[in-house]
C-alpha cells in the first residue's frame, strides 16, 4: 500500500511538471513587446515552440485559430548583436544558435505592434528547449538509419558536449566574477588609503593652524 501511494505521488508530480512546461503562457497587448533573458552557453541550439491566441471580445475567450496575427522575434546576444530578427505565423517554431556564452535577450511582439491604438489582447504559449533537448532524435534516427544503441550513444555524446559547454560557461562566469571581485577589493583598499591620507593631512593642517593661532595670541 505504501508503495502504491508513493507511485501515485510520483505520477501526480510528473503530470504537474509536464503541465508546467506545456502550459507556460503570458498575456500581452498587440501594441506591446515582451522580452525575457536566458543564459545560454556558446554554440548551443535553442528552439522555442509557440502559439498565439487572440482574445475575441464578442465571445469573451481566446480563439484557437487567430488568422492575421503573427509574431515577430528579435534575439540579441550578450554583445547586443542581432542573432535573429524575423516574422513568424501565429503558430510555429523559432530556432537559433548562440555563438557567445551569456545572457541572450529574446523579444516577441505581434505583427500589429506598430499600431499604438491597437489594444487587442493576445495569449502567447511558449516552450523552450536548449542544447540536446532541442534535438529531434526520432527524426534523426529515421534519417540516418540509426539503431537503438547508436541513437542512445548519440544522445550520450550530445549530453556530454552540453555538459562541457555548461561547465565552460560557468568557468567563464566564475573568472568574470573573480576579476570583478578583485577589482572591487582593490578600489576599496585604495579608497581606504585615500581616506587615511586625507585624515592625516587634515590633522596636520589643524595642528599647524592651532599652533599659529596660539603663537599669534602669545599663548605659547
Amino acid at each position: 500500500m505504501a508503495a502504491m501511494k508513493v507511485l501515485k505521488i510520483l505520477v501526480v508530480t510528473w503530470l504537474s511538471l509536464v503541465c508546467s512546461v506545456d502550459c507556460l503562457y503570458f498575456h500581452m497587448k498587440e501594441s506591446s513587446k515582451k522580452c525575457f533573458i536566458e543564459e545560454i552557453p556558446d554554440e548551443t541550439m535553442v528552439i522555442v515552440n509557440y502559439r498565439v491566441q487572440k482574445f475575441d471580445e464578442q465571445q469573451q475567450k481566446f480563439l484557437e485559430d487567430s488568422p492575421g496575427i503573427g509574431i515577430h522575434a528579435d534575439v540579441k546576444d550578450p554583445n547586443k548583436k542581432t542573432l535573429l530578427n524575423k516574422f513568424y505565423e501565429a503558430k510555429g517554431r523559432i530556432a537559433f544558435t548562440s555563438h557567445t556564452a551569456g545572457e541572450h535577450v529574446i523579444c516577441l511582439y505581434s505583427n500589429s505592434s506598430r499600431g499604438w491604438f491597437n489594444s487587442g489582447k493576445l495569449r502567447v504559449h511558449i516552450s523552450m528547449s536548449i542544447g540536446e533537448h532541442a534535438n529531434d532524435y526520432g527524426n534523426m534516427a529515421e534519417k540516418q538509419k540509426l539503431t537503438d544503441l547508436q541513437l542512445r550513444l548519440r544522445q550520450l555524446i550530445d549530453q556530454t558536449d552540453q555538459i562541457a559547454k555548461e561547465q565552460g560557461y560557468q568557468r567563464t562566469r566564475e573568472e568574470r566574477f573573480r576579476t570583478t571581485s578583485d577589482s572591487t577589493n582593490a578600489r576599496v583598499l585604495w579608497w581606504s588609503v585615500a581616506q587615511t591620507l586625507v585624515l592625516i593631512a587634515t590633522g596636520i593642517w589643524q595642528m599647524t593652524n592651532l599652533k599659529r593661532f596660539f603663537e599669534a595670541k602669545k599663548l605659547v
